[in-house]
């Protein structure tokens, strides 16, 4: 039998991290981090500083996600023109009480809803309409145009209700429903009829209401001829884009005068620019 040699088993032992190298790896990590904060903290500070003096509790009762992107959307456009938008669900509106949001922002337009369908009119439309005007508001008139009533009677229910005058701005077509029992092809059409019908009386093209979807989708491309007012409520969406007019950044506001949640809005320019697009006769 062969002589037998007995291996010893070697043990490698791990290699011991020194205290020195682990405190320079921690140190290293805090630094980084702190830099990132540092950052951050300058990127954001106008929207950090304007946080803890804003009036959030009466202005945007909403969670801190929501108020946090308001405030980054109300700093970004300090330049812009705000204005809201008013349907009866806002019931009997102060009009003497509203001024400005957070006493920072001055208001200076409204969009009022004066008819929906072929024959709604908005029950506190004539009211809305009149005292805007006496509380020196830059007033629009808009029609909620429902897909499956006939564009024909819509526009004529429009006319009816509404009468524009100088220092107004164009009329407004709201769409946001789909069709139910037509194509898109024929929702387009009556679209293009409710405009044209509306164009030729008031003399003036008119002004489209939608959400940003909805624009993209369906309206970008058939209308190219028109103005676009666009709803985006999303939170990371936080500067108007140069295709909308208009846009309707947040559905939350809450304006002394009016006892209910109202939609604010940004006009994509300044006051004097504003100026070219209301209705000068």
């Amino acid at each position: 039998m062969a002589n037998r040699t007995t291996r010893k088993t070697v043990v490698r032992k791990k290699p011991i991290k020194s205290k020195s190298s682990s405190f320079s790896q921690r140190f290293y990590i805090f630094i980084s981090l702190f830099i990132v904060l540092i950052v951050i903290s300058i990127h954001y500070r106008e929207t950090i500083s304007y946080y803890f003096g804003f009036k959030s509790d009466k202005i945007f009762q909403e969670n801190k996600i929501t108020k946090e992107r308001i405030f980054q959307v109300l700093n970004s456009h300090k330049d812009f023109v705000y204005g809201f938008d008013v349907s009866e669900f806002q019931g009997q509106i102060h009009w003497d009480q509203i001024d400005s949001l957070d006493q920072k922002f001055p208001l200076h337009f409204v969009f009022i809803r004066a008819t929906a369908g072929s024959d709604k009119k908005d029950s506190r439309f004539d009211e809305n309409w009149e005292q805007s005007k006496l509380n020196h508001f830059i007033r629009g008139a808009y029609h909620y145009y429902r897909p499956n009533e006939n564009s024909v009677a819509q526009a004529t229910n429009f006319i009816n209700a509404v009468k524009l005058t100088k220092g107004d701005f164009p009329p407004i077509l709201d769409i946001e429903q789909m069709p139910e029992n037509q194509s898109l092809d024929s929702l387009k059409a009556g679209l293009k009829r409710w405009l044209k019908i509306v164009d030729k009386h008031y003399e003036v093209k008119p002004i489209i209401y939608t959400n940003e979807k909805y624009y993209t989708d369906f309206l970008k491309k058939d209308f190219p001829k028109y103005k676009f007012w666009i709803a985006n409520y999303n939170s990371w969406v936080l500067k108007i884009d140069d295709d909308w007019l208009f846009w309707q950044f947040t559905d939350k506001g809450k304006l002394n005068g009016i006892n209910e949640k109202v939609d604010i809005n940004i006009y994509n320019g300044t006051p004097k620019m504003m100026d070219y697009i209301i209705l000068s006769n």
